[in-house]
């Protein structure tokens, strides 16, 4: 459930109700095509996170009680209140970590083209996953994940930490996580 700009902290208030009397509506019509709210999991999210705009909301959805959080997931994407996406990055970060972690393991065993399968289905397709939301992001903040597709393509050709991964990415056919995240953005347009 999403709603428009509020404006004022004083406009906010009287909304309240209405999301209330609305999520009421919803429970009876979802009742009706077999479906049920997952009430444990519902999660509100105040935009923009100003301090002028009170935060002691408490939205009540049939017998729960739903107050904001700082961060919602929805669909695999952490949305936090100031929009930065920093948690969002690191948690795809530390996700495709532990995912080179497990191919460096077995890499040994693996042929160069095994490999590259295994980096494109496992860690870039993450790195692609909803990345366009990326777009408009400062350099600084998707470094992480440039850091994760660099230590792929180092591992796909067993090359050491300090080796150079313009060529490698080259021999993939990969762009560089800024580019992908702006051709996503302009593909999407």
């Amino acid at each position: 459930m999403s709603f428009e700009h509020m404006g004022s902290p004083i406009t906010a208030m009287p909304m309240i109700p209405r999301c209330t009397c609305r999520s009421s509506q919803m429970t009876p019509r979802m009742k009706d095509h077999h479906l049920q709210l997952n009430l444990s999991k519902t999660e509100l999210l105040v935009i923009p996170a100003k301090e002028s705009i009170c935060h002691n909301i408490n939205l009540k959805m049939d017998s729960a009680t739903v107050t904001p959080n700082k961060v919602a997931k929805n669909l695999g994407i952490m949305i936090c209140d100031h929009l930065s996406f920093s948690n969002h990055i690191a948690s795809v970060a530390r996700t495709c970590r532990f995912m080179l972690y497990n191919i460096q393991k077995i890499r040994p065993y693996l042929t160069q083209h095994a490999a590259q399968l295994l980096a494109q289905a496992m860690v870039i397709s993450r790195l692609d996953y909803c990345n366009a939301l990326l777009a408009g992001v400062p350099a600084c903040a998707i470094k992480p994940l440039q850091m994760v597709q660099n230590a792929a393509a180092r591992l796909v050709f067993t090359q050491l930490k300090r080796a150079h991964v313009t060529p490698l990415f080259i021999q993939l056919h990969w762009l560089p996580v800024a580019a992908r995240i702006k051709h996503k953005a302009l593909t999407l347009a």
